[in-house]
């Protein structure tokens, strides 16, 4: 197998150019930074001018970004692939798709499809997603090598569910990187908010991936939000880990005030979590306690 080349990635943001971690993969991260998206939401570009480009997660409805991500392809978009279905991810594939499309002569009304799995019947309001093609579990995309000697380069879909139901992981095959959308982020951990989020879905997601790293030889994993993160295997059983000890830690203090809720046992439980990160926290809380209770782990 071929070594991959080194990952670029500068520490600082940048948010009005693309930043090329590679010659074929570039990450353009959308200006809506916050307490749930950090710098802002990263959507990334695969391919090259000459090849045409697929964009992962083009982001919010954010005008300015989508222009952006439209400048960076060249003209040219393959596909739009969205992770999932969350508002800040998937609602600029619509308009990029229809400045493509405005663009493109004569007008085709089946380029640059929207790929992706549907949302759930769980979904929000506002996270309801219905895309083009649906891209199910081990779907894969082909175009032609971007250097036009190198095999051509293959997307294969992971469904992922845990964070959203219809969650989908992105390897890149032969070129060592899996993008994780919010599955796995850089610098927090992903909420897991019930009933769309699934605690247990998520835990068996992250061992799944770990399988995946293992034997496709993933060097990098690009986030959503953050920088990419190099030891995958590592990086994934520190998630894992941190889980089934804040689950321990939900136990806990349920056996010391069993007579308690969710609202009474937030504080202890995320002892650890600035108090006003605890209505975002509680989301996971409810998570932890629909897995403990469905596997029968606590008797009152």
């Amino acid at each position: 197998m071929t070594t991959p080349a080194p990952l670029f990635d500068p520490p600082e943001w940048q948010h009005l150019q693309p930043v090329a971690l590679r010659p074929h993969v570039l990450r353009l991260t959308c200006p809506n930074a916050g307490l749930m998206t950090g710098p802002g939401t990263n959507s990334y570009l695969i391919g090259s001018s000459a090849s045409g480009f697929w964009v992962i997660d083009p982001g919010p409805a954010d005008a300015g970004h989508v222009q952006r991500l439209w400048q960076a392809a060249g003209g040219h978009i393959r596909a739009i692939v969205c992770t999932h279905s969350h508002p800040d991810h998937a609602p600029a594939a619509r308009p990029l798709q229809a400045l493509y499309r405005s663009a493109t002569a004569p007008a085709s009304l089946t380029a640059a499809p929207i790929l992706g799995l549907p949302s759930a019947a769980t979904a929000r309001e506002n996270s309801h997603f219905y895309p083009d093609q649906v891209m199910a579990d081990g779907a894969l995309l082909d175009m032609p090598h971007p250097d036009g000697q190198s095999a051509p380069l293959r997307l294969r879909a992971l469904h992922t569910p845990g964070h959203a139901a219809n969650h989908l992981c992105l390897l890149l095959e032969g070129d060592g990187l899996l993008f994780s959308g919010d599955h796995i982020l850089d610098g927090s951990t992903t909420v897991i908010d019930p009933p769309d989020g699934n605690m247990s879905d998520y835990l068996e997601s992250l061992d799944r991936l770990a399988e995946v790293c293992h034997h496709a030889g993933v060097t990098h994993i690009l986030p959503a939000h953050g920088h990419a993160m190099a030891q995958p295997l590592p990086t994934i059983e520190r998630l894992r880990r941190h889980r089934l000890q804040r689950e321990a830690r939900v136990l806990s203090a349920m056996r010391a005030l069993p007579s308690g809720q969710a609202d009474d046992w937030l504080p202890v439980v995320y002892a650890d979590v600035p108090p006003h990160l605890w209505p975002v926290a509680r989301r996971s809380l409810l998570a932890h306690l629909q897995r403990i209770e469905a596997l029968g782990l606590f008797k009152p």
